[in-house]
């Protein structure tokens, strides 16, 4: 089912720019990875998460959404609400292999791309109409994906990312709109505020506590209120809703990444120590991580001998952000990459190929209880600080 633009009429504003940002988005993504894996999973109720009722809901299928089932809801919940469901533990090596092959599409033909998760990419196509047209170039890109991978994809094409993003909401499942400048408002007003990016649970409340329902409200509410109401972030929202988002699309690159490196006063082969460090260095790296919504997928240590003969090891795995994970995947490099047993200079280790997005990929087999202790413990250390809580192993 393909969703085109309508005729919402004039804006009320004028935009000071005419950018084009499209925002493609894979849908029920881990559901249809394993619908391709398994045809007789199409069109039946799918939840991919924790096969234990400790666990919590990973993906769902539209058909299981019917039933009230939706992601990080306990899976014994969702066992309730959907008795039907096909439960499937998941597989995150496969889901990155695939999210891999559509950034690799994406970056063959797109002028400056942005990979916001695993699922998820905005693409500035600004000067393509003056060639080629950004509505047609952007409907041959999605059928390109598709074809090549055979995951349905929606995409909204708009002025600027919160939009774009809106509009792929509104052309789900498996469609595409476009929003152009004029329409940008009447597009936007009827629309609920659940469907904006920044409205949480908690803001959702506050609004509906004051009798704000849609966008268009929401909108008309003095910025001066919005701000005394939530701070800088009640501006924001107050631009969202008034279809203003100067946000760039950032020139995506699987070689960002975040490290660090220690040199030692004096050189080492105290084992226990060198691991003691890299464990501590982990622990605060996957933390920066966390705190800035990032996600790696490849873990790479550095050892430099007393002879300055420096090596390197790395190790592709499933994104995450997790420091247990990110942990035991570093010193297992560390004991292949250790085999000289000369002294030690220096030790590093290096997150990379980061992308955006929370942790939410990791929890086939964590519990809500390891969730709510990552949660907590990351509380405290934004409060007090990232050396407030440690592991002792790594102090």
């Amino acid at each position: 089912m393909e969703k085109f633009s309508k005729n919402y009429g004039p804006a009320k504003i004028l935009y000071p720019n005419n950018h084009h940002i499209a925002h493609l988005d894979l849908d029920t993504f881990f559901v249809s990875v394993e619908r391709l894996q398994n045809s007789s999973l199409t069109g039946k109720p799918v939840i991919i998460g924790s096969i234990s009722d400790r666990g919590v809901v990973a993906s769902c299928s539209y058909e299981a959404r019917q039933y009230g089932v939706h992601s990080a809801m306990p899976m014994k919940m969702a066992r309730v609400l959907c008795g039907d469901a096909i439960i499937i533990r998941g597989d995150m090596d496969l889901y990155t292999k695939y999210s891999k092959t559509v950034t690799e599409i994406i970056a063959e033909r797109a002028p400056l791309y942005e990979k916001a998760s695993i699922d998820e990419h905005y693409i500035d196509i600004t000067g393509m109409d003056r060639f080629f047209g950004c509505y047609k170039w952007t409907k041959e890109l999605r059928k390109d994906i598709m074809d090549h991978t055979g995951l349905p994809i929606s995409f909204g094409l708009s002025v600027n990312k919160t939009v774009s993003k809106i509009a792929t909401g509104e052309a789900k499942p498996n469609g595409e709109l476009q929003v152009l400048k004029q329409q940008v408002l009447p597009f936007l007003e009827p629309l609920s505020i659940k469907k904006m990016p920044m409205i949480g649970n908690k803001t959702h409340r506050l609004l509906r506590s004051m009798g704000v329902s849609t966008i268009g409200t929401l909108g008309k509410i003095p910025a001066e209120m919005m701000e005394r109401l939530m701070g800088k972030n009640g501006i924001e929202v107050w631009k969202k809703a008034n279809g203003i988002d100067q946000a760039p699309v950032k020139p995506y690159s699987e070689r960002k990444s975040i490290s660090s490196e220690i040199t030692f006063e004096s050189d080492t082969i105290d084992i226990t120590k060198i691991k003691q460090i890299i464990t501590g260095k982990v622990e605060r790296l996957a933390f920066k991580l966390r705190k800035k919504q990032k996600l790696t997928s490849c873990v790479i240590i550095k050892i430099r001998y007393a002879n300055f003969d420096t090596h390197t090891l790395q190790k592709h795995i499933p994104y995450t952000s997790f420091d247990h994970i990110l942990i035991k995947t570093s010193l297992e490099l560390f004991d292949k990459l250790y085999q000289r047993r000369i002294l030690i200079r220096l030790v590093g280790v290096k997150f990379s190929h980061l992308v955006g997005g929370v942790q939410q990929l990791d929890i086939f087999e964590d519990t809500p209880e390891m969730i709510s202790l990552y949660t907590a413990m990351d509380k405290i250390r934004w409060k007090f600080g990232e050396k407030a809580v440690r592991r002792a192993v790594g102090i």
